[in-house]
C-alpha cells in the first residue's frame, strides 16, 4: 500500500490514518481495503459532514431560531464530536468555530436572560397597577355597581396579563384578594345600613300617608290644601324607600290627594258656576241702576236706588273678574244720586239763597262804587286813580259773575 497524504492527515505504510491538529497526529483509523486515496478521501467526507452540521448551526444561532440551551447543548454535543472524530479535516478550526458559537450561545443566553426579566418586571408593573387600581375602588368607591364591574374587569386582566416573579406575584395577588374582599365587605356594610335607613323612611311615609288619607275628605278648602303641599315638601325631604315600598305608598299618597283634590275642584266648580250666576243677577240690577240716568227728581231716584241695594245685597258674592266692574258702576250711579241730592237741598235751603242773594247785591254796589270812581277819575285826567278803580272793578265783575252762578244754581 502507498502512502497517501493530505493537508490534514496521511495514510501509514501499514494502513493506519493519521489526522493532523495542533497537538500532533491521531490515529483516526485503520484502512486495508482500497488505496490511501481511497482512506483519505473517506475520513475527509466524515469531516466535512461535521464541517456541515457546524454550518447549519452557525446559520440557526445566527438566525436565533435555537434557544440559548438548545444551542448551547448542540454546541457542546458537537465539540465532543469533533475532539473525537474519526475524520482527516481541519479539526482545530472547527473546534475554534464552535468555540466561537459557544460564546455566542452564551451571550444569547444573557440576552434572553435580560429579556425575560424584562417581561417579568413589566409583567409585575401591570399587576402592580391593577392592584393600585383595585385598592383604590376597594377603599373610596360608593358606585358600588360600576365599581363592583370594574373589579371583574381588573381581575380579568390579571389573568391575562404575563407572569411575573413568582414571589413578587404571591405578594402581589394577595393584595389583590385582600381588595376584593374589602369592597364587598365596605358594598355590603353600605346596602346594610341602606336597608336601615329604608326602613325608617318607609316608616316615615306611612305616617305621611295615613296623614293625608285622613284629610282627604276635608271641606276646608284653603286650609288643607295647604296641609298637603306641607306634607308633599316632607314626602320629598324623606328620601327613598325600597322600590316595592315606595311604590306602594305613593298610590296610596296619590290616591289621598286626588281625592281631595277632584272634590274640592267640583266644590268650586260648582261655587264658581253660582257666583257667576250672581254676576248675572248684579249686571241687571246694574242696568236697572245706570238707567236713573241722568238724575231729574233726587227723592225718587234714591228710593229706587235703596230698593237696588237691598237686592244687591241679597245676591251675595261674584267672581273676582267681574266684582270691580260691577261695583264701580253701581258706585258712579250713588255718586250722581248723592250730587242731586246736594243740589236739590241748596236750591231749597232759605239761608243758603238769603246768603247768596246778600253777597250778589253787595257786589253789585260795589261795582256800581268802582264804575263811578272810575268815570270820574277819566274826567279829571287822573290816569293813576282811573287805572286802580278799573282793576279793582275787574275783580269784583268776575266774583260778581261767580256769586250770579251760584244763585242761579240755587234757584234753578
Amino acid at each position: 500500500m502507498g502512502t497517501g497524504s493530505h493537508p490534514w492527515g496521511r495514510v501509514a505504510d501499514d494502513g493506519t490514518v493519521y489526522v493532523r491538529t495542533a497537538d500532533g497526529e491521531r490515529v483516526v483509523g485503520i484502512w486495508q481495503a482500497g488505496s490511501p486515496d481511497e482512506a483519505l478521501a473517506f475520513f475527509t467526507r466524515r469531516y466535512e459532514s461535521l464541517a456541515t452540521e457546524v454550518s447549519l448551526l452557525e446559520r440557526r444561532i445566527h438566525a436565533t431560531d435555537l434557544s440559548p440551551s438548545q444551542a448551547q447543548a448542540t454546541v457542546s454535543r458537537l465539540l465532543t464530536a469533533v475532539s473525537e472524530a474519526k475524520a482527516v479535516g481541519d479539526l482545530d478550526g472547527l473546534r475554534r468555530r464552535l468555540e466561537a458559537l459557544s460564546t455566542e450561545a452564551a451571550h444569547l443566553r444573557e440576552e434572553h436572560k435580560a429579556a425575560r426579566e424584562r417581561a417579568r418586571a413589566e409583567a409585575l408593573g401591570v399587576k402592580e397597577r391593577i392592584v393600585e387600581e383595585a385598592e383604590q375602588l376597594a377603599a373610596e368607591a360608593t358606585h358600588w355597581k360600576s365599581g363592583g364591574e370594574r373589579l371583574k374587569e381588573l381581575l380579568d386582566e390579571w389573568k391575562a396579563a404575563p407572569h411575573g416573579d413568582r414571589q413578587a406575584e404571591a405578594a402581589l395577588w394577595k393584595r389583590m384578594s385582600a381588595a376584593r374582599t374589602t369592597f364587598a365587605k365596605r358594598r355590603k356594610a353600605y346596602f346594610s345600613s341602606l336597608e336601615g335607613e329604608r326602613t325608617e323612611i318607609r316608616q316615615h311615609k306611612l305616617e305621611l300617608v295615613e296623614q293625608a288619607e285622613a284629610l282627604s275628605d276635608s271641606t276646608d278648602w284653603s286650609a288643607t290644601a295647604a296641609a298637603y303641599r306641607d306634607l308633599m315638601a316632607s314626602w320629598k325631604a324623606a328620601g327613598r324607600a325600597d322600590r316595592a315600598s315606595e311604590d306602594e305608598l305613593w298610590k296610596r299618597f296619590r290616591a289621598a290627594q286626588s281625592t281631595f283634590f277632584d272634590a274640592r275642584t267640583a266644590a268650586l266648580s260648582a261655587k264658581d258656576n253660582e257666583l257667576r250666576g250672581h254676576a248675572t243677577e248684579k249686571e241687571a240690577l246694574l242696568a236697572e241702576a245706570e238707567a236713573l240716568l241722568p238724575i231729574t227728581d233726587a227723592k225718587a231716584a234714591r228710593n229706587a236706588l235703596r230698593s237696588i241695594h237691598q237686592r244687591w245685597d241679597r245676591i251675595g258674592p261674584v267672581p273676582r273678574d267681574s266684582l270691580d266692574r260691577l261695583e264701580t258702576g253701581l258706585r258712579k250711579v250713588d255718586e250722581a244720586v248723592r250730587k242731586a241730592e246736594d243740589a236739590h237741598w241748596r236750591r231749597t235751603n232759605p239761608e243758603a239763597m238769603s246768603r247768596a242773594r246778600d253777597t250778589v247785591d253787595q257786589i253789585r254796589r260795589t261795582v256800581t262804587d268802582l264804575e263811578e270812581q272810575a268815570r270820574k277819575a277819566a274826567e279829571k285826567g287822573d290816569d293813576a286813580a282811573r287805572q286802580r278803580a278799573e282793576a279793582a272793578l275787574a275783580t269784583r265783575r268776575a266774583w260778581l259773575a261767580e256769586a250770579e252762578k251760584t244763585l242761579a244754581d240755587l234757584t234753578s
